[in-house]
């Protein structure tokens, strides 16, 4: 079909399909038991599936619409969410940042006081889904997006260029300060990884080492600040906790990253006071550390 189906058939099969009952969800909407099964027949029509099994006292979900149902409750819930923005009288102060868990650890976290402190009547709501960003509870003003610049929408604005390199905890046991006997841990799905650390230098790992893999820097480098060993981080992450002595490089040696931290933000027209000030913090923040 060439657009989409009408609110009000996509209402009441939410509705009937929650309560599995016309006659609940008749009730709920404030129509007839009858209307809310023509809304439903003429959605089943428009789509070309069966959505439910019709019993003679009750409903039963088809496979097609327990696949539509999740689909369906979540617009709604971007809908609600985006018209309560919209029309909210705190539009202005609040703000949604999505940024991923090691972002939000390692660099937000400890600059939330400051910047609260300076901006006290911001109210922000932060997520950081690791994987799928359609588990954010409602539509990012702001996103930090770690990745590639190919991979990244033409409005994105570069943060930094990160080095990656080698940290540990600095009481760590003198084998575990070491590449060839340490454990060594890292995030899965980066380029910048040991292997390519090694390989600039014209090493490669031992035949029967491992790398310890996992989806976030969170579990690597909390790995190497409990002293187990070594992980790869990168200047965006490490910055700090190098600074504060909490972790310590063992190489000075790093490589370039192609992968890095970029911002997204809607068109400065569109920009909350939020958004503008959150936007123009976080440029601040990584000019004085660049």
């Amino acid at each position: 079909m060439a657009s989409l189906p009408p609110l009000s058939w996509l209402r009441a099969f939410e509705a009937a399909a929650r309560h599995l009952s016309f006659t609940q969800a008749a009730a709920e909407l404030n129509l007839t038991q009858s209307a809310v099964s023509q809304h439903v027949r003429s959605l089943e029509a428009a789509l070309g599936l069966t959505l439910f099994v019709r019993k003679t006292r009750a409903l039963q979900l088809t496979e097609a619409g327990s696949n539509y149902l999740p689909v369906v409750q979540e617009a709604f819930a971007i809908l609600a969410g985006g018209t309560r923005a919209l029309t909210g009288g705190d539009r202005g102060r609040r703000l949604m940042v999505t940024c991923n868990l090691s972002f939000s650890t390692f660099w937000l976290a400890p600059r939330l006081g400051a910047l609260l402190a300076a901006h006290p009547w911001l109210s922000l709501n932060l997520s950081t889904p690791i994987w799928d960003q359609r588990q954010a509870e409602g539509v990012p003003e702001v996103e930090i997006r770690f990745g590639r610049a190919a991979l990244m929408p033409g409005t994105a604005q570069r943060l930094a260029v990160e080095r990656a390199y080698p940290v540990c905890a600095p009481d760590a046991e003198p084998e575990a300060k070491h590449w060839e006997t340490a454990p060594l841990f890292d995030c899965t799905g980066v380029t910048a990884n040991w292997e390519a650390w090694l390989s600039s230098q014209g090493f490669g790992l031992p035949r029967g080492r491992s790398v310890t893999l996992a989806s976030t820097y969170v579990v690597s480098m909390t790995a190497a600040l409990n002293g187990g060993g070594l992980a790869m981080a990168h200047d965006t992450l490490a910055r700090d906790l190098l600074a504060g002595g909490r972790l310590e490089r063992p190489s000075e040696h790093s490589v370039e990253m192609p992968d890095g931290y970029f911002l997204l933000a809607a068109p400065k027209h569109e920009e909350t006071p939020a958004a503008r000030t959150f936007v123009a913090w976080i440029a601040e923040e990584f000019a004085l550390s660049g």
